[in-house]
């Protein structure tokens, strides 16, 4: 299998330019699934655009919506492509989003003002973590705090005891990465997970792709 997705990779390649595959190369190597971001029940759109939007600029391969109050549909204006680059997890519910990301093998940080566990500064990177973000009203549920393994702030000097969702998400994805890629954990996406994302981020670029893909089977059925 993995062979044959090399050889659809080089196929399809020949459909774009050579600018655009080293730039796919250049951004993978700076992927992370080290640390994944999960957002509950946010119910201002433009806030989950935003918070995407962060994941890609600093390199956060995954973003996990969780939808159990709230429908969510991106706003491709704020996010401004960020969602063909970053993977969307959507769920339902609290409790599947948390045992999904269990399962892969992350510790559940809540983020919260009210919690002086760990400050910003002070956290340890080194185990792959999902930061969990609330809404804008209520912060995190009882169900995410409950089932939590840690707890993380951002250092505040002001009157003011909490940040815009958006903007906290920003200020803690920025931190956590930069100290990531400083230190000697591995943190890059594995080799298939690279070619993955390259096979679709070429796909996503193609315009008649169904057509393309369709002509490369045909060929090698031949073969």
């Amino acid at each position: 299998m993995e062979k044959f997705n090399q050889d659809l990779l080089t196929y399809l390649e020949g459909f774009i330019t050579e600018n655009r595959k080293e730039g796919f190369l250049r951004v993978l190597k700076n992927r992370t699934k080290h640390f994944t971001i999960a957002m509950e029940d946010v119910f201002q759109l433009h806030n989950t655009s935003a918070v995407m939007r962060s994941c890609e600029v600093f390199g956060i391969q995954e973003l996990n919506v969780i939808e159990q109050k709230f429908g969510k549909s991106i706003d491709k204006e704020i996010a401004m492509g960020a969602e063909k680059w970053v993977d969307i997890n959507r769920f339902s519910s609290i409790q599947d989003c948390i045992t999904n990301l269990k399962r892969k093998g992350y510790q559940i940080i809540a983020t919260t003002p009210h919690n002086d566990s760990c400050l910003l500064h002070e956290f340890d990177i080194s185990k792959p973590s999902a930061l969990f973000f609330g809404t804008e009203r209520d912060g995190l549920s009882e169900e995410v705090m409950q089932q939590a393994d840690g707890f993380l702030k951002i250092p505040m000097v002001g009157y003011t005891e909490s940040l815009n969702i958006s903007v906290s998400a920003a200020i803690i994805i920025q931190d956590v990465t930069n100290r990531l890629r400083q230190s000697d954990i591995h943190w890059q996406l594995t080799d298939d997970e690279v070619l993955e994302k390259r096979l679709d981020w070429t796909r996503k670029s193609i315009k008649d792709i169904e057509f393309i893909e369709k002509k490369f089977h045909e060929e090698n059925s031949n073969n």
